[in-house]
């Protein structure tokens, strides 16, 4: 019922874009009649929102992977390099916490592990609205930042890492079962900066599922139940990714393709010094708009990976 659902909605989409080019027919054909400079100004107007309707609608025929249309679970870890590391790691954490209020998506930080100095070690945020993990699967890997360190007293500059993970959420249809037995489940003490930011009780859950080594743990509720039904989800969802990476292995291994999605293969580079620019290197798309990007403005880069995708997973 909720395909039938989706299905309807896409069908009512394209036949209201039909009815809103029709309209636009006659608002065009009543201002050469009238010779109407603003009825004419009205119908460029109209054409041209029901263009960018169209070239939205063509771009989402792109997000028609098995998983495309789910929520998406998102995380952050720095890599090695202490402070600059996990001040990066914050960095685009606040990125993708933008992108998401741009696109209007429901947001919510499951987990956040704080740097010792400043940043973040890793952080866990979940995404909620339609083609979320469609949109975000473009950002999965390692992510490098140069530039001057605001830590450093001599500002030398210095190239740091983090890496992005990006796990598509997992519908309430059993289609990935967790046999209980299998997850040890620890609860302790939430951390975090001070003051009334650290639980006096035990609401933090950390679970460790045994027969793949995985563990989650998530801390941002005040409730040790949501904590341990939010530190679930990631599981499930860890355990899907973790199947869907198995299949991708085993495609690439029958085309003699290599797939690494491991720390020395960074996909893009964000230099903030001694020039600004950021590129994708495996589309080639770049920007020296350093500042929108920070800002959440990532969809170029997104669209560009999305659309160097097409006929590559047939």
């Amino acid at each position: 019922m909720q395909q039938i659902a989706e299905l309807r909605g896409r069908i009512e989409t394209w036949r209201g874009l039909e009815r809103r080019v029709r309209d636009v027919v006659e608002i065009i054909e009543l201002a050469m009649a009238e010779s109407d400079d603003s009825v004419e100004a009205a119908a460029r107007e109209e054409l041209d929102a029901a263009e960018k309707q169209l070239t939205d609608l063509e771009f989402q025929l792109h997000l028609s992977g098995e998983y495309d249309n789910r929520n998406a679970i998102l995380a952050v870890h720095a890599g090695a390099g202490g402070t600059e590391s996990q001040d990066w790691a914050e960095m685009l954490l606040r990125m993708y916490l933008r992108w998401g209020e741009r696109r209007r998506l429901g947001v919510e930080i499951l987990d956040t592990m704080e740097g010792e100095e400043a940043g973040i070690k890793s952080a866990t945020i979940e995404f909620t609205g339609p083609y979320a993990y469609g949109y975000l699967k473009s950002e999965r890997g390692v992510h490098r930042l140069v530039r001057q360190s605001p830590f450093d007293s001599s500002h030398a500059r210095h190239t740091s890492f983090a890496k992005v993970e990006v796990l598509p959420e997992v519908e309430e249809t059993g289609e990935i079962e967790v046999d209980p037995d299998d997850v040890r489940i620890d609860v302790f003490r939430s951390s975090g900066a001070g003051g009334q930011n650290v639980q006096k009780n035990s609401t933090a859950v950390r679970l460790t599922h045994i027969p793949t080594g995985i563990v989650v743990t998530c801390q941002n509720e005040r409730s040790q139940g949501r904590n341990r039904d939010s530190a679930m989800k990631v599981l499930q969802s860890r355990l899907l990714e973790r199947e869907l990476l198995r299949q991708e292995e085993e495609r690439a291994r029958l085309k003699g393709q290599h797939v690494d999605m491991g720390w020395g293969n960074q996909i893009r580079s964000y230099v903030l010094h001694p020039y600004k620019m950021i590129k994708d290197h495996r589309t080639d798309y770049e920007t020296s708009d350093t500042l929108a990007v920070l800002d959440g403005e990532i969809d170029g880069f997104i669209e560009a990976y999305l659309k160097s995708q097409v006929g590559e997973t047939a």
